[in-house]
């Protein structure tokens, strides 16, 4: 009488019977990683749905610079005018979908762009950090506001050197070890100086640097 073959099947050249322990233990592996994949897929679903949202508050500066199509533009521009709870909730889910289907470097530009709304831009930051240099400098140094005038020839020099004396007395503290305080004079001299830095650069007259600054005192 013929033996009866196991029913089974083979992995990497080892014959698997089925309802044996290696079976219940490659489809644990199997269902194990099938799990995962699904946990990925809705960890990855959420963070779209989420830089979804985010893209409806990003200034339009920002956004005109995404190669975004016309159907997501105008996606976002609806979702931000949908005022019922169940639209925008749909308009959301739409977005989600739409996001889905970009292409990784537009993605890419996508979060940069988030980012450099939440943080600022390199330049941004550069210039603030600059303007934080030059304050500090034109407040402690007597020959700091010379330097910078003579750097940015369009500056209100009364307005600027009545701010730093302003500064100066605000900075003098009440009791001898007391805490130096800042007034508005400390902020407006800082406003003042990020407004030249970020100001559209004169063809005739290059807007001073940080290495400038550094290589005055």
């Amino acid at each position: 009488m013929s033996r009866k073959l196991k029913k089974g099947y083979f992995v990497r050249g080892e014959f698997v019977a089925e309802g044996s322990e290696r079976d219940i233990e490659l489809k644990a592996e199997l269902k194990g990683t099938d799990d995962q994949s699904r946990t990925d897929l809705k960890r990855e679903s959420t963070e779209l749905q989420k830089i979804g949202a985010d893209l409806l508050t990003l200034r339009a500066d920002l956004l005109a610079r995404l190669a975004l199509s016309d159907k997501f533009k105008d996606a976002i521009l609806d979702a931000k005018r949908i005022t019922n709870f169940e639209g925008k909730r749909r308009q959301m889910q739409f977005i989600g979908k739409l996001m889905r289907l970009l292409e990784p470097e537009v993605l890419a530009d996508v979060k940069k762009a988030l980012d450099e709304q939440a943080n600022g831009s390199a330049s941004e930051n550069l210039a603030l950090h600059q303007a934080e240099v030059w304050r500090d400098r034109l407040i402690a140094d007597e020959d700091a506001a010379a330097q910078w005038i003579s750097q940015n020839p369009r500056t209100d020099t009364q307005q600027l050197r009545a701010l730093i004396r302003q500064a100066r007395k605000d900075a003098v503290p009440e009791k001898p070890g007391a805490a130096v305080r800042h007034g508005r004079a400390y902020r407006e001299i800082f406003q003042l100086v990020r407004e030249a830095l970020t100001a559209i650069p004169d063809n005739d007259a290059p807007a001073p640097t940080f290495n400038a600054a550094r290589e005055a005192s």
